[in-house]
Parts: C-alpha cells; structure tokens; sequence
C-alpha cells in the first residue's frame, strides 16, 4: 500500500504512478454483449470499412455512431463479474476516455494478441486496449498512445520443479509462450544477440494465462507473464514461481492504426488530463491494489484450510448469507479472516468463534455461545448485513460491501470518520478506492484529534479488505457455482 503523505497538500499532489499490479482471476472464457453505450460482442475482421484520417476524428466517431475497442477478456483487461456486469482495468480506463471526448464505446472481444492486433490492422477496430507493450514491430505497424501503467516479462515455473535462476540454465527447459506477444519478441532479441541457444515453443492459441495453468499442472516446465498476469494467477496456483525477469519494467499502450492520428492525439490529451487528476491511478487500485499483500505460504495455507475445515462449514455459511442478503463465499472469508475458521478461536482481547464477536456483540445479537460454529456465523451475518445497512444510500456496490466490511473489522464510528476526512480534503467519500487511502491518517494526531471517534490504526481496516477480497475470490475459484 503506497504511504499517505502526512500532510493535505502532500495527499492532494502526491505521485500517480502505480509501481506494481497484479491479477488474474480465474479466466472467463465468455463472449458476450455489454449493454447500451458499453456493448461488447463479435465483429468480422474489417467489418468497420474506414478509409483516412478523418474517419479517426472523434467528431466524426459521435456522427458515425461508437468508438470500436478490440480487446482481450481476462482479469487484467475486460471481464464479467459475479454481479453480470462488465469491469475489468482496460474497460474502465477506455471508458473513462470515452466519457472525456463524449463517445459512445463497443468492445469487441477476441481471445489472444494475434488476433487483437490482425483486428486493429485489418479495421475492424478503432483502438486496442489489452494490455499490450510496445514492441518494435508494433511501432512499426501501429500508432500507440501514452503508458498508463508499467509491466516486468518474467519467466515462470513450478515450485519443486525446474526452476533455472538465469537465461544460463534454460537448456533442456520445456519453455512455451504465446504468438505474437512481446515476449516472443524478447526471446528472440536475446537469442539473435547472446543467448544463440535458447529456444522456446511457440503456441498460436493459447493465452498467457492458459499457459500459466499448463506449468502448474505440470504440462511445461516454464512460460513467459507479464508481473501483472502472474500476480493475479499466484493466488489460484501458489506453486507458481518468477524463476527471474526476462526485461526490464516496460509501459502498456493501446494501439491505434496507422491512419488514427486524430484519435491517438485525442488520447494523448486525455491522458494528460486523468494523470493530472489522480484518475489512472485510482481506476487502476480496485482491480490490483487488494492482491500485493500475499505470498505463497498464505494462498497454500488458505487452499489446505478450505479442504479441510470448510466442508463442515459451509452448509451453515449457505444458510446464514442467504438469510441476510449475502454472499455465502464472502460471508466464508470473513470467517476465515477472522479465525481461519476454527469454531473455539480466541483472541488476547477475549473475542471468540468463527466470526470472533465480542461478548457484548454477540449479547446484541442474540448468540448466546460464541464457541457454537452455528451461532457464530448468522450472528456474524447478522452484523455484517446491519452494517452494510447502515451505511448512506450514496455509497452503491461494490464499495458499499467494502464500507461494509471495514466496518465489521473497525467500527462503523471510525468508517464515518474516515468518510468526514476524506470529504474534507475533497475526494469522494463514497468510494472505496480513495478513502483506503485517507485510512491511515486516523493514526496521526494531527488528522485524528479532530474526528469525532478519535484515534484508529488506519491501515487495518484496509489490509482486512484487502485480504478478505482475495479470501473470497480464492473460495470463487475453487467453488464454481
């Protein structure tokens, strides 16, 4: 979590450059439509039959109808959420542009690079936005706006597999990576100039994040991710390793045709506008920043625990959601966030159960053993159903579910607080993204000795999100409705 400046003029103008992302969830394979103004779906390769550089002008785009973005669906770039809405970091930030030139946008989903930039390049597109650097044989073929955020290529392996520390040791290793990516194009520049005997297999139809599973289901023995895609992936296959970065730190651009100079200048602009307000970053933060917190020991401790102890649990966890309009596999995080789901946990401070109420909780709640797995659980759901209910009407989901589980972990008193401050300094209170980052200042005297609720250690609240987030899509991996 990057460290809040400790004063407000710091906060408002402190740097917005995302040093470390990560995803993927589990890899949707739909192709579908996003609705309205935001439609996603299939085009034939040069269906948009669009000649010259006017044909790029936003002017003519809002008379002609829709801005055209090819794009890849993955947890980094564009997919569909538990709620059947289309998110996804590529999404928001196209989105964001097309909201800034007054543009009506439609993503075309296609399911590897090959077939994104032959979209682009045959006109069927009018931007690709997928996550995508910028190579040297794409400088050629396209045009590309400014970098929004920066990626590292790295070579992954298997744990208790083959793992070479350097470009030294990959003889022998089973190496395959995906067409017409720029890591195939980083291959090839190490081995035309000092690795003449690396090789590698090239897959023309297999994403990066297919590959990923190939290694740890031991089909390959290593493949090529950004850190990015890696990052996301760890926590769904913990015995995935960064054997060691195959370049250094590089930007992700989209890319335009090469008759597109009007709408890449539009981009250009844009960008500079959101980078000056804070905005990239802060459409960045939902999707990366709740995954830089974990590492191989907890992901592998989580998926042995589920195996485990959930199975008992879970019937109950079904019930008491249900009951209380939730989630069954977020009210299961919460459990295990709070107990790793032991029915007779107990803390130094006394709070006890699976849900860890205190005494005086759980007399509110009506629970009378705190140790009974059963009482636990609907009494958690009750209190984090009233807390969610709580809140104002102003805060909308997803956030409001964080709000929620802040307030589950701190107090709805310090979650108010947070809320005040963060109004106070100008930025949107109702948004989860910019108050976790306001959290940690309840921690100073100068920020807190002014609030109503006084002193709390900002960064738990955040960090407990953060880590219940992951729990929860851990549990949506590994339990497939």
């Amino acid at each position: 979590m990057t460290e809040i400046p400790p004063t407000m003029q710091a906060l408002k103008q402190r740097p917005r450059h995302l040093l470390q992302a990560l995803t993927a969830l589990l890899v949707l394979l739909v192709v579908g439509c996003e609705p309205a103004d935001d439609g996603a779906g299939k085009s034939s390769s040069g269906s948009a039959g669009r000649t010259g550089d006017s044909e790029y002008h936003p002017d003519t785009l809002r008379q002609g109808g829709q801005l055209l973005v090819v794009t890849r669906n993955a947890p980094t770039t564009y997919y569909i959420d538990r709620h059947g809405r289309p998110v996804g970091p590529e999404r928001d930030l196209v989105r964001d542009f097309a909201s800034d030139v007054e543009l009506r946008v439609r993503f075309i989903q296609r399911n590897s690079v090959a077939e994104i930039l032959r979209e682009l390049e045959t006109g069927g597109a009018h931007l690709a936005a997928a996550g995508l650097s910028l190579t040297d044989d794409r400088e050629q073929r396209f045009l590309a706006g400014p970098a929004y955020q920066h990626v590292t290529q790295q070579v992954v392996c298997r744990r208790n597999g083959v793992i070479p520390e350097s470009l030294d040791e990959m003889s022998g290793v089973r190496l395959v990576v995906a067409a017409e990516t720029s890591y195939q194009a980083r291959l090839r520049e190490l081995r035309d100039n000092d690795y003449p005997e690396l090789s590698w297999i090239t897959d023309p139809e297999a994403s990066t994040e297919a590959l990923l599973r190939r290694v740890w289901e031991r089909r390959i023995d290593c493949t090529v991710a950004d850190s990015t895609i890696m990052a996301v992936n760890h926590r769904y296959m913990p015995e995935l390793k960064v054997a060691f970065p195959l370049a250094m730190p590089e930007p992700l651009v989209w890319l335009l045709p090469v008759a597109a100079e009007p709408l890449q200048q539009a981009v250009v602009d844009w960008h500079e506008r959101a980078v000056e307000a804070g905005r990239i970053e802060q459409l960045l933060k939902p999707y990366y920043d709740h995954v830089d917190i974990f590492d191989y020991v907890d992901v592998a401790r989580f998926r042995r625990r589920a195996e485990a102890r959930l199975p008992a649990l879970e019937p109950h966890f079904r019930v008491a959601a249900e009951a209380h309009g939730l989630d069954w596999k977020l009210l299961a995080a919460v459990g295990y966030q709070e107990s790793h789901w032991e029915a007779n946990a107990e803390s130094p401070t006394g709070v006890r159960g699976v849900m860890m109420l205190t005494r005086a909780t759980a007399e509110e709640l009506g629970v009378s053993d705190r140790d009974d797995p059963v009482e636990s659980i609907h009494g958690g759901a009750r209190y984090l159903a009233n807390m969610r209910e709580r809140l104002p009407g102003s805060i909308t989901e997803p956030d409001r579910t964080w709000f929620a589980l802040a307030a589950y972990n701190i107090g709805l008193g310090h979650v108010r607080d947070a809320r005040r401050l963060t109004r106070g300094l100008g930025r949107d209170g109702n948004s989860w993204a910019v108050v976790s980052e306001v959290f940690p200042l309840l921690a100073e005297p100068a920020y807190y000795q002014n609030l109503r609720f006084g002193y709390a250690p900002g960064m738990v609240p955040v960090q407990y999100v953060q880590r219940v987030r992951n729990y929860e899509e851990m549990l949506r991996e590994m339990r497939p409705e």
